[in-house]
This record gives C-alpha cells, structure tokens and sequence, in this order.
C-alpha cells in the first residue's frame, strides 16, 4: 500500500523540532518561519506541553464524551479567561474545518435560515458546508456543490448591505476571516466587521468569526477580529489552539442555546487535546505571548518593508503577507533549498509568515538577514 498523493511535497523529513527550529535526519537545522501552517503557538515541544500531555496519558487517554471530563471545564474557564470570552460556552472538536461545520450547522438550527454568506478569496476548510463556502472551485466537489453559498466581495461594504436588503430573512449567518491566511494575509477591515455585527443584529443572522489561522494571539488580540471592537457569536479555533496535537472548538454567545443532540463528537474534547490545549494557554498567558508577537510582529513588518525587492508588506503581530515580484519567484524555494528557512505561500505571488508566537528578536533578524541574501541570490541570477 501506498500513500495517496493529495500534496506537493519538499524532499525533506524532519525528525526533530525545538522551539523556533527544526532539524531533518541528516541534522541539519532550520528556521521555522512557518509553524506548520500556523499550528505551532508557543514553539516545537515546549517542556510545560510535553509534561503536561505526559502526565495525562500516564492517568487516561480517552473516554467518550458520555462521562464528565474535568479537563474540558478546566479548559473553558482557561480559555474564557485568556480569550475575555467568558460568558460564552465551549464545543470541542478535532480540526479547523470541524469548527466551521458546527459553526454554520449551529447558526442555522438558531435562527432557521439557510444562506450563509461568505467572500471572495476565503478559505474555511475542505469538509462539505466548509468546503461549499471557501472560494477555490477545484477544491470543491460536486458533491458539495449548493446554492445556499452567496459570495461576495471581500471588505465590499456596499455589496454586504445591498445583499443584506434583498435576502436579509433567508441569511443564516456571516462567516469571515479577522485576516484572510490561504488568501493572501488580507485584513479585514475594522468598519466591514463592524457592519456585518450591525447587519447581523439586524436581520437575525449569527456573525461567525472564522479564528482558525489568525486566533489564539497570533494576530496580536486573541481573535484578529477583536480589532473592530465587537463581538461575534461564533467564534471557531483550532491550529494554534494545541500546538500540533489535534484540537478545535467553536466559542458560542449565550443567547445560542444548547441542547441535546444538537452537536455531537466522538474524539472532540478527549482527555490529552485537552491538556495540550491547556498547556497552550498556560504558556500564552504566563509569558505574555499575545504581546510579545504584537510588539515582535510590528518590528518584522517595519523591516521587511525596507527591503528592496518585495512589496505591499502587510499583516498584524506574526501573521504576515509581502508579494514577491517575477523576477523572485523562487524567493521561497531559495530561502528553503540555500538558507534552511521555512515559510509559507499564498498563490500566485505571497509569501506567508506565522511562526511561533514565542520566536525571538534574534530568530527574527536571522530570517530577515536570510530574506535580503536569498533576495540578492536571486538578482544575481
């Protein structure tokens, strides 16, 4: 038997990771620029994660989610305090997409609704409503084909009211992204957001912020989209939310009522996510992790835009975007292949950055040496 090719891959098999770095069976170490696509949070098996999911396999693994797991409160009032969420109540699931399922599926049984509205260039993961609502047709199946999808343009807030006026009482729900990660590193802005809460109250539709990529401090605030200053009434997590231990949850407003049957998990919210997930948060609160990438990222985004070569920087802490012209198309490769630094893309033309929270100055101003050789490297060409 053999693996179904579904990716692209680099001829490379890591076989160690520390903090900021990895190092592949031959030893030879690099720099994760890249947090294996914005998934590690606070560093590559940082000792208080593997402690705690140590002690835990030591006492239970899993049981069904027909007995009490002390673990899952615990992991609610963590989060509810380090988010500033704690009114809302928590349902655990396994991966970013599961999130955005039970999302959309809650905001429809809430209100009885049908449409959901999303917008150009999102991404929302590759499940069935998920997948129907990302905006890249050859990821979608026929399958998974329907017309209760309306896109629009994104940060349009003309197009949002016009569609608002005309099917207002068949919206479901809204769902974005704070910032745009598959898309390019595109942000939101803070008057959109504002008018899809507006909107929203409105007509009776659920605001679903989609935290996947740009949550968990990566942006700066817990969500990307507490920039605005409203609140959503869904807000979806996963990534970041276990550092690499499969883990996702969506935070629902307390007028969003519970009850039985209406969601349902097998794995969701098992004894070790949960204490990955609570090793996360310990870790992002103790060492101010949320700051430090807003002041980091902001220090990242000033040098990188007085590079030459590399244009429209953009971003918010450490989830940052540049555009790489023709003449660097290979700007990413060369990092990887010439410098031993990994990073994202977004396609055509963007290169990704979403380390670790908790990478340092001197990390930092490694990668940024490595950028302006590798930039160099390229125009010799």
């Amino acid at each position: 038997m053999t693996l179904f090719d579904v990716y692209p891959l680099n001829n490379i098999t890591i076989t160690k990771a520390l903090g900021s770095n990895v190092w592949d069976e031959n030893g030879v170490q690099y720099l994760d620029m890249y947090g294996g696509h914005a998934v590690i949070s606070i560093g590559h098996t940082h000792p208080h994660w593997v402690k705690r999911i140590e002690e835990q396999l030591e006492k239970i693994a899993f049981y069904s989610n027909s007995i009490i797991i002390p673990i899952q409160a615990q992991l609610a009032e963590k989060l509810g305090k380090v988010s500033g969420k704690e009114d809302y109540h928590l349902f655990l699931c396994n991966s970013g997409t599961e999130a955005n399922e039970n999302a959309l599926k809650l905001a429809s049984f809430h209100n009885g609704k049908k449409k959901v509205i999303a917008f150009s260039k999102s991404f929302h993961g590759r499940t069935s409503l998920a997948v129907a609502a990302t905006d890249n047709p050859s990821i979608v199946a026929p399958v998974n084909e329907t017309d209760n999808i309306i896109f629009l343009p994104f940060n349009d807030e003309a197009a949002l009211t016009s569609c608002f006026e005309k099917h207002g009482n068949e919206i479901s729900s809204v769902i974005i992204e704070g910032i745009q990660g598959v898309g390019g590193i595109i942000l939101a802005n803070t008057s959109f957001l504002q008018l899809i809460r507006t909107l929203c109250d409105k007509h009776n539709a659920v605001y679903i912020a989609d935290s996947v990529q740009c949550g968990y401090g990566r942006s700066g605030q817990f969500f990307a989209h507490d920039y605005a200053g409203v609140n959503a009434d869904i807000y979806s997590m996963a990534k970041g939310m276990g550092n690499g231990f499969p883990i996702g949850g969506i935070l629902i407003a307390p007028h969003i009522k519970a009850k039985y049957g209406l969601l349902g998990t097998t794995f969701g919210g098992n004894h070790l996510a949960c204490a990955a997930a609570l090793a996360v948060l310990e870790v992002i609160e103790k060492d101010g992790l949320i700051n430090h990438a807003k002041e980091l990222g902001a220090y990242i985004i000033e040098e990188l835009k007085g590079i030459e070569g590399i244009k429209n920087v953009r971003g918010r802490g450490l989830m940052i975007g540049f555009d790489v012209p023709e003449e660097l198309k290979d700007l990413k490769k060369t990092l990887l292949t010439e410098f031993k630094v990994f990073t994202g893309e977004a396609k055509p033309n963007v290169i990704r950055l979403l380390p670790s929270l908790a990478l340092t100055k001197e990390h930092a101003d490694e990668f940024l040496k490595a950028l302006k050789a590798a930039i160099t490297l390229l125009k010799a060409k």
